[in-house]
């Protein structure tokens, strides 16, 4: 049992640091906002549906920086009430359970998404694909694409909503987080993400890429920029653009993981044409712009910079240090036991130091495999009842109704952005004395 002096660690919580929350930078624009009834009032109101222009004209000129997008702008953009929200929305606009055949997901996942497939029609139709070193196995992904066009009739069915002029429905939608993917913190390489622009098209499927870790990344070599070309702009440019008007790729960006969950503003980029049919959908046509006066807070922290300042200055050189000695804590309590951290490619210990340094470049997450012999679920039983630590492991991450294809039973995420520094790297050594007796009871 865990001493009645050893408080709770939470490295489950995928949440920003409440110690790191802008509020002097929300502060400051809100009282710009609200002292100039100009601004003041259309951000008060109903807001134009996809999103008010003052935060799609200076997102647009952000993302273009970052991205190095020449073709990102305003008429590509949608704004949104956060991630899942949007996706939600992507799906009642762009999928019709009638005519959509599957949700291809990535395994392990991100598993709250589960249920906004599954309440938009797809429940016992999410499909788990595996993941290797580069990103989502696109081997296996054409199988089951090729598999299911001959195993179901679906090709001929007819959809049952009623799409607008600016609107389609996919055949196949394909969810995934290409940068820092939660849980598993892996980075698709480029000729991956090129393969999966390549098999959408081939199989007229959308894919949902989930870019909301994009902007936190700390590797030297890329500051101030992203660390790959996202998806999205892969299907602008790749063997002469986008097949189709509305192309097979949208960007689901958020501002939870940077500012707060708590705005619940997030954005979409993806072709005008499939932008303009997302503005159109009917919850958020009824109401407009669905965070139109927090949207325009944040307009107003880009256009002085100091939206920037609080990343380039803030938040990036906290999680950069938090990442580091959270890895320093794995290695020094948890891989002695036979733990295999994921990102780490080649297990020869000459070249164990400079993978270390690289394993964790940007996100919220380390993500380790515990020896074979240990169930990853009664791990994490284990550490909360004997030392107060939670950690998200195995089953949390499956795909909900096909967790028999990719069982996850020894995968354990450690999140490193909620906790202080100190309590990070001491949830780390109390599951290191966990680690070591349950190795002990099987007697290696």
């Amino acid at each position: 049992m865990p001493s009645s002096q050893d408080p709770v660690i939470d490295l489950f919580q995928g949440w920003p640091s409440p110690s790191l929350l802008p509020t002097s930078l929300l502060q400051a624009a809100s009282q710009t906002l609200l002292s100039n009834p100009s601004l003041s009032t259309p951000s008060l109101l109903y807001g134009p549906d996809p999103g008010p222009s003052c935060l799609l004209e200076h997102l647009s000129q952000y993302l273009s920086k970052f991205y190095s997008t020449s073709w990102t702008s305003s008429s590509r953009l949608t704004i949104t009430g956060g991630a899942s929200q949007s996706l939600a929305c992507i799906l009642q606009v762009y999928s019709d359970p009638s005519y959509t055949k599957n949700v291809y997901m990535v395994s392990p996942t991100y598993f709250l998404a589960c249920r906004i497939f599954e309440d938009n029609g797809f429940a016992g139709r999410l499909v788990a694909v595996p993941e290797d070193q580069e990103g989502i196995d696109i081997q296996r992904l054409e199988e089951l694409l090729a598999r299911d066009d001959l195993e179901n009739g679906w090709l001929d069915a007819r959809a049952t909503k009623r799409p607008l002029p600016c609107q389609k429905h996919f055949k196949n939608i394909i969810y995934c987080v290409p940068t820092f993917s939660n849980p598993s913190g892996k980075t698709m390489s480029l000729g991956r993400r090129e393969q999966l622009v390549r098999l959408a098209r081939k199989h007229d499927a959308l894919i949902i890429a989930d870019d909301v870790y994009d902007l936190l990344h700390w590797n030297p070599a890329r500051l101030g920029a992203a660390a790959m070309p996202r998806l999205v702009d892969i299907d602008h440019t790749l063997d002469g653009g986008v097949s189709s008007p509305y192309g097979h790729v949208v960007s689901n960006g958020s501002f939870s993981k940077v500012l707060g969950p708590g705005l619940r503003t997030g954005w979409t980029e993806s072709t005008e044409l499939f932008a303009l049919g997302l503005s159109k959908c009917g919850s958020t046509r009824s109401g407009g712009s669905p965070s139109q006066f927090t949207a325009s807070i944040i307009a107003e922290s880009l256009r002085t910079g100091a939206f920037q300042q609080y990343l380039d200055h803030v938040l990036i050189p906290a999680y950069r240090q938090r990442s580091a000695m959270a890895l320093e804590a794995v290695q020094r309590y948890l891989l002695p036991h036979g733990v295999v951290l994921v990102t780490i490619k080649d297990s020869n210990k000459a070249n164990l130091a400079r993978q270390m340094c690289a394993a964790v470049e940007g996100g919220y997450y380390i993500y380790i495999q515990l020896p074979k012999l240990l169930d990853a679920t009664r791990f994490a039983e284990q550490a909360a009842r004997q030392e107060n630590v939670i950690v998200g492991s195995g089953e949390n991450f499956e795909v909900v109704g096909d967790e028999a294809s990719v069982p996850i039973k020894h995968g354990v995420r450690i999140c490193f952005t909620w906790e202080d520094e100190h309590r990070i790297v001491e949830g780390i050594r109390r599951l290191g004395k966990v680690l070591e007796q349950a190795m002990a009871k099987t007697g290696t």
